[in-house]
């Protein structure tokens, strides 16, 4: 036979945390089973009830382990990247197991894109959005966890009305008379198999969900801000060489006309140097509207309105290139990734549903009481006389309510599987973003490293050719050909340096972006939180000492 203790043992001592008893559905009979024996048994049901609420029925929620992965790439710790003699071509190397800066963004040392995040992180609405969706799930912690406490109200009424004997088969002429009450009520449910207790843990692992969402917002926010500053840069650079190739071709072509002039070229050279002018401009606006679509990307970031534009102009040239970057190890990044742990904490509130419907196909108790007094009078209203009392203990076991519970319950254990399969795909997809950025890293640089020789091969063909067309040495079309290569070589070299920052950001980005380090934690205006300084860091801090050295 079960009793209330073997029921609550039975329920808690099935789950491990991650995989659910696949003998569940024996669970309405055994508490059949229980509830009768506490109902033969009450005397000493009863006395067990402070001792039945340390119970809390369903699963304990565990944290799921690292993936058991070395490395990221198929080598394992990935090489140093190659360099090359131009702006942004320093050689980049990943140092396994250093930390990342709270201000990871400062490694470029710039002071505009310093002045950028920091109007960002005061200003952008979807970051004040997601802090206040925090201190709301606060809110609703420590609300739910005054259910736990006996609740407490006062009352007082105060009445007339008219009586007639009649009513009680007596004679008479009615009468009036006033009634006056005043009680203090006070109502109690024993949480005897820790529903409530799951509740709360429900409401607790969702304060954490918005806790990291708003760690990703914040990483999301400045990795846009350094991803929008560097593609700006990058078109001011473009714009800045196809002015340069503007102006070469202008040159170009007054070369061409005095050739025709000195009948060396024909009139089709001349029409075709024209083309080419004017196929150059053409390009000029396309990149200027970019330009523009991309300040007003960067003035939204940063909760400005277009029209309220800043002065500062970001160029590559004000960037730094770091060398020296942090690479967590594999067994840090779930720890640090803000994405992987919203998901570890949906997974933690799906599992405390399962212990919340579990407990509602259990016996739910409930102790009141009222004390004070009645008069018709209210000089009376407080005399010994005029006092009045009750204590009530009940006790309500579902019987039957059309399998809605069973079902109920059945479906949180489906949810919990369906957030199980969620955080896996979020870890997966940490780690290929991580992959991602590290194999990005070494191409751009390889990248770069050909652009720059093929933009040095291109500028000096140019020139040969310019020279030995003004010699009568090569046709128009050798020209119009190295004047081609040499403008796709320019632009390229261009775009191919912004690929070096945009991707290191994109690794800080991957990595977490050192949200344990910053210093930056907004305090709760509504309920200032006990320990300020567990809202900036995990449990466990991931990641070695800050004092190993700052990224270069």
């Amino acid at each position: 036979m079960f009793g209330l203790w073997q029921v609550c043992q039975w329920h808690v001592g099935q789950w491990d945390g991650r995989k659910r008893p696949s003998t569940l559905r024996r669970e309405a009979h055994i508490i059949v089973r229980g509830f009768g024996v506490f109902a033969s048994k009450a005397a000493g049901a009863a006395l067990s009830l402070l001792a039945l609420t340390a119970c809390a029925v369903g699963p304990d929620f565990a944290v799921p382990p690292a993936p058991p992965v070395s490395g990221y790439t198929p080598e394992g710790r990935p090489a140093a990247t190659t360099s090359v003699d131009i702006a942004g071509g320093a050689a980049q190397k990943f140092d396994s197991g250093r930390d990342i800066p709270g201000e990871w963004w400062k490694v470029f040392h710039s002071k505009e894109l310093d002045g950028l995040i920091a109007e960002a992180l005061h200003a952008n609405p979807s970051l004040q959005a997601a802090q206040a969706a925090l201190w709301q799930a606060k809110e609703n912690v420590y609300a739910a966890e005054g259910k736990l406490m006996p609740q407490i109200d006062a009352n007082a009424s105060a009445e007339r009305q008219q009586f007639s004997p009649s009513e009680f088969g007596g004679v008479g002429p009615p009468f009036i008379f006033n009634l006056f009450q005043s009680t203090v009520n006070v109502s109690y449910a024993p949480d005897v198999f820790g529903g409530q207790r799951r509740l709360i843990e429900t409401q607790a692992a969702l304060a954490d969900y918005q806790r990291f969402q708003l760690e990703a917002t914040y990483l999301t926010l400045t990795s846009n801000v350094v991803t929008a500053a560097v593609q700006e840069a990058s078109l001011r650079g473009q714009i800045d060489a196809t002015n340069d190739i503007i102006k070469s071709e202008i040159d170009q072509l007054k070369v061409v006309r005095d050739q025709f002039d000195a009948g060396a070229a024909a009139k089709t050279d001349v029409l075709t140097q024209q083309s080419e002018v004017a196929n150059a401009q053409a390009t000029l606006p396309p990149l200027q509207k970019q330009l523009e679509q991309q300040r007003h990307i960067m003035l939204a970031l940063i909760g400005r309105f277009p029209n309220d534009a800043r002065n500062d102009h970001l160029t590559l040239a004000s960037l730094r290139l770091p060398t020296n970057l942090p690479l967590s190890l594999p067994s840090q990044l779930v720890k640090q990734r803000p994405d992987v742990r919203s998901a570890q904490a949906q997974l933690h509130q799906a599992s405390a549903q399962i212990g919340v419907a579990i407990a509602n196909r259990l016996p739910q108790f409930t102790l009141t009481g009222s004390y004070g007094s009645a008069a018709v009078t209210t000089a009376a209203l407080f005399t010994p006389g005029a006092m009045i009392w009750s204590a009530v203990a009940s006790g309500t076991q579902p019987i039957f309510h059309g399998f809605t519970l069973l079902h109920q319950q059945r479906a949180a254990e489906a949810a919990y599987d369906q957030a199980q399969a969620q955080y896996r795909s979020t870890v997966l997809a940490a780690f290929q973003n991580v992959a991602d950025a590290l194999r990005a890293l070494q191409l751009d640089a390889a990248t770069l490293k050909a652009q720059r020789a093929a933009l040095r091969a291109a500028s000096e063909t140019l020139d040969l050719a310019r020279g030995q067309y003004r010699l009568g040495a090569i046709t128009y079309l050798i020209l119009l050909n190295a004047q081609h290569s040499y403008q796709q070589a320019l632009l390229a070299v261009v775009q191919a340096q912004a690929a070096r920052y945009a991707d290191t950001a994109a690794l800080f980005q991957a990595l977490g972006g050192g949200w344990w380090n910053r210093a930056d934690v907004a305090p709760n205006p509504y309920t200032p939180d006990p320990d300020p300084q567990a809202v900036a860091a995990p449990d466990t801090v991931p990641g070695t000492p800050a004092a190993q050295g700052a990224v270069q």
